[in-house]
């Protein structure tokens, strides 16, 4: 798993340890998580920016999950977004690839297109393009609107929306609900418990696919 420690990572980390069932868990990061109790969980200081830095780390391993992500990408250049956002993912999922895992689950944005006009959309769409070309057997992309958190992390813009998303939620039916937010810890349970079920060779899940997984009454 790389991207454990953010926001959706943290909590699909909790579900996994909660399930109880994984023979191993490996988490890829700059640092070490506090506070992980769970023998079959190992952690690895890593560069994601290097794949030889933990290349060896993905061998016999039969599923990857991906969070990694930049937080606001407004604060950075286009160049180092790419660098995170769609290099550094697409580094870590040919490794996995070459490694021989067979399902690879990604965090990704509602609306992404390679074709886009929005450079942040556009981007994400030509990652998942690429991923698709690798031939995984399961290729899982996860694509959330808002992600409702528990608290205020990027400031007031962030706070105002995290206080208004939630009263759209009436105004967004039929083909708009996948613009319905999702409070993260329902989006990290989902990524979760996806690996354990059956699914298509190229999925891509959205809201309502999000509380299915879980079983989970949406209203």
């Amino acid at each position: 798993m790389l991207g454990a420690s953010g926001a959706v990572g943290k909590e699909v980390l909790s579900t996994l340890i909660q399930q109880g069932n994984v023979g191993q868990l490996t988490l890829l990061g700059r640092s070490p998580i506090a506070d992980v109790d769970a023998d079959f969980v190992i952690q690895h200081k890593i560069d994601v920016g290097d794949a030889d830095s933990y290349k060896k780390h993905v061998v016999d391993h039969t599923v990857a999950i991906c969070t990694l992500g930049v937080g606001e990408p407004s604060k950075m250049s286009k160049e180092d977004f790419v660098r995170i956002d769609k290099i550094a993912v697409l580094d870590f999922a040919v490794e996995c690839k070459n490694a021989g895992v067979k399902h690879f689950e990604l965090l990704s944005s509602v609306g992404i297109s390679a074709k886009s006009s929005s450079f942040f959309l556009r981007t994400k769409g030509e990652l998942v393009e690429e991923l698709k070309k690798l031939n995984f057997d399961r290729l899982s992309i996860f694509q959330p609107s808002m992600i409702l958190t528990p608290t205020n992390r990027y400031g007031i813009a962030q706070a105002i929306t995290l206080k208004v998303w939630p009263y759209l939620k009436p105004l967004l039916f039929g083909s708009l609900r996948k613009y319905r937010g999702i409070p993260v810890h329902l989006l990290g349970k989902s990524m979760a418990l996806n690996i354990f079920m059956m699914g298509e060779s190229y999925e891509i899940l959205q809201w309502d696919s999000f509380y299915s997984i879980i079983d989970e009454d949406i209203d």
